[in-house]
């Protein structure tokens, strides 16, 4: 079967009798049955039971009193939590692997979601300490102060100590929408700290939901085969971990992209660009969405002048919808624009990123040299390099790819933008990620991106076990995931063997 195939969407299956909740418990059971499914299960409650571990718990957490009284307030219990972390992201990787063949074809793609989100539902905020900070901002908006403004350090206390300490004393740089919806949470949570960042997860978890309604939606209006996406961007152990696990509000703005997305293909251009707007509200990089929304349905065939001029009064008018939402929204939030002065904020620190990094190294021998001990100057060049980098690749996309292939355009930017961006985080590459199915992707693309994402979850598990002082574990990790990859080279492959047989 080649991968560039037309697909044709196969005939519904018999649907046996009962109402939407014996549909779901047939569904769930019938998941359940796969073996791949009760071991990633099992990956995600060793994830929990590590999580709740000296290894990963905040300077502030109500399961401390616990851990102390039992005696886990040591080196060991570190060393323990970690290697349930590790054994637990192996898990999830070899049972992703496993369900490539399966998942949309036989066993439902939710159904598997479910399934492993379901112990990490109640569980401390996984691999980040993002939705403490959630919290915190939440929590300055309460007692009156911006985000924006003050940051969490500004009030001290429970909210605050739980915040890792590198971000205690930055401002927000999320949108206002985002920090609203924050202090409702907090709000609903009783002032409770501790509940105010687990119950983070319910916007995470609305985000999800509509990535795994409309992204195999979208799939069907392309005429692409929704398995791809079934198994790449939605049962993938990022989301599961990231969104699910760590409540990143990534997951939101993604699943209003995805859904702006599929009501442009659906012919609803205005109630898409507002649904990008109230994406962008979240999290500002939703703003590029608005270019491949404006070319979907446009008739924008080619670049003779009276079509491109035509195309360029609509995306103008695209751009302008997305902005003036987010405009309002940030008004009517009370918080103002003040994010501007915090983009730079997620670069403060060294991450993945790989500009990032080589400023950091080229700034580390300038320091030796006493050139400039303070002033990160040479940091900031780099990072700024590395965005314009960015921004040229993107206009070359929009460029060569947009009128054809808006899809393409969006999720090749989007990871540019992150790669090339002066922050790297796990999370942000599935912004593009979650679209690569729709890209059509060649066997060399698809190896490579089950690769990558192998490597993140390595990465992640791999810097806990760094914090811990665990670093053979660390590299164990990384051996066994070479060993996973190097098994599951062909997972394209495989999977049209077994629909095949």
């Amino acid at each position: 079967m080649s991968h560039r195939a037309a697909y044709t969407p196969p005939a519904s299956p018999a649907v046996g009798g009962g109402g939407v909740l014996a549909r779901f418990g047939r569904d769930m059971a019938a998941a359940w049955r796969y073996g791949a499914v009760r071991q990633g299960l099992l990956g995600t409650i060793l994830l929990v039971l590590g999580s709740l571990t000296p290894a990963y718990l905040p300077q502030s957490s109500p399961y401390w009193g616990p851990a102390r009284a039992l005696g886990l307030d040591s080196t060991w219990a570190k060393v323990v939590g970690t290697a349930m972390v590790l054994a637990a992201v192996a898990l999830l990787m070899v049972a992703w692997f496993r369900l490539r063949p399966l998942v949309y074809v036989r066993v439902k793609h939710w159904a598997v979601l479910l399934w492993w989100s379901l112990p990490l539902l109640p569980a401390p905020p996984i691999f980040s300490h993002d939705a403490y900070s959630y919290a915190a901002q939440g929590w300055l908006i309460h007692n009156g102060f911006n985000p924006y403004e003050s940051a969490p350090g500004f009030l001290p206390g429970a909210f605050a100590d739980q915040v890792a300490w590198v971000w205690r004393y930055t401002t927000a740089p999320y949108g206002p929408l985002a920090l609203q919806i924050s202090h409702g949470i907090v709000l609903l949570a009783g002032l409770n700290p501790y509940y105010s960042a687990v119950l983070m997860r319910v916007p995470a978890v609305i985000g999800v939901a509509l990535i795994v309604y409309f992204l195999p939606r979208i799939a069907h209006e392309l005429r692409i085969n929704p398995r791809d996406v079934a198994w790449f961007s939605i049962i993938n152990p990022l989301v599961v971990i990231d969104y699910v696990g760590g409540a990143h509000n990534d997951a939101l703005m993604m699943g209003l992209v995805v859904w702006g997305i599929y009501l442009a293909y659906r012919g609803r251009f205005l109630y898409a660009l507002i649904v990008v707007g109230v994406a962008m509200a979240v999290k500002q990089p939703a703003l590029l969405a608005a270019f491949p929304v404006a070319i979907v349905r446009s008739g924008w065939s080619s670049w003779e002048p009276k079509r491109v001029a035509k195309f360029v009064g609509r995306a103008l008018f695209a751009f302008a919808v997305v902005i003036g939402v987010f405009s309002l929204i940030s008004v009517l939030s009370g918080l103002g624009f003040g994010w501007i002065r915090a983009v730079s904020v997620p670069g403060s620190i060294m991450t993945m990123a790989p500009f990032s990094l080589l400023g950091f190294g080229l700034q580390a021998l300038v320091n030796l040299a006493g050139v400039d001990p303070t002033g990160r100057a040479v940091i900031g060049g780099s990072q700024t390099v590395g965005v314009a980098l960015s921004f040229l690749l993107i206009g070359y996309l929009a460029i060569k790819k947009a009128r054809t292939e808006p899809m393409t355009f969006l999720s090749w930017s989007y990871l540019a933008f992150a790669f090339f961006g002066p922050a790297l985080h796990p999370w942000y590459l599935t912004w593009g990620g979650l679209l690569l199915p729709l890209t059509k992707p060649s066997p060399r693309v698809w190896k490579v991106a089950a690769g990558v994402t192998s490597v993140l979850l390595v990465y992640g598990a791999g810097n806990l076990a760094w914090r811990n002082d665990a670093v053979a574990l660390a590299f164990a990790a990384l051996a066994a995931a070479g060993i996973v990859i190097d098994r599951r080279r062909h997972p394209r492959r495989e999977l049209d063997k077994e629909l095949e047989s």
